[in-house]
């Protein structure tokens, strides 16, 4: 079960029972053991899609905007053990299935990630999801700290990448975005 203490995650699940998605929230309590002995931690939802893809999804919960002076936009971090465990669950699922970082923006401003109407309200907050592809996401991000082996795609290229999440659940992305 997804991990319903987390406002970000649990905003996410409403949204897509809301959709009438089908998914499958995965148990967090605890890392998955490899045949080989090494752990990775689990992904938060496996969801079947509109399109051909089912996603392998990580939600990342972010303030929007953050940061004490709250001009801080588009925070985008992972940690690198992000990215490796994903990558894992890609090649365990295997062609079908790709790994999709859900980027779960609680809006506490007056600017949004996503215009009004594709915003999603969920416990008297707002949220925004914007979504980037493992693959993308993994090219672009670069390290913003060593010591807590967490990287960072750099804010252009992740709002020129990043898109609506409904473009990825609902098959809806226009021609030629990084979803097609």
């Amino acid at each position: 079960m997804a991990n319903r203490d987390n406002h970000y995650e649990a905003a996410f699940e409403a949204y897509l029972r809301r959709r009438q998605l089908p998914y499958v929230a995965v148990d967090e309590a605890k890392r998955s053991l490899m045949s080989d002995g090494r752990s990775i931690k689990n992904l938060d939802f496996i969801v079947s899609s509109l399109g051909q893809t089912t996603w392998l999804v990580d939600v990342k919960g972010r303030r929007f905007p953050s940061g004490d002076d709250q001009k801080q936009y588009w925070k985008n971090w992972s940690t690198r053990d992000d990215l490796r465990s994903l990558g894992h669950w890609e090649a365990i699922f295997g062609g079908a299935f790709a790994g999709l970082f859900v980027f779960a923006y609680n809006i506490v401003g007056d600017r949004a990630p996503l215009p009004a109407e594709q915003l999603f309200e969920f416990r008297d907050a707002l949220y925004g999801f914007v979504a980037v592809r493992l693959s993308d996401y993994a090219a672009s991000a670069r390290a913003i700290s060593p010591a807590w082996d967490t990287v960072a795609m750099p804010t252009a290229e992740f709002r020129r990448l990043a898109r609506p999440v409904d473009e990825y659940l609902l098959g809806c992305a226009p021609p030629g975005s990084p979803s097609s």
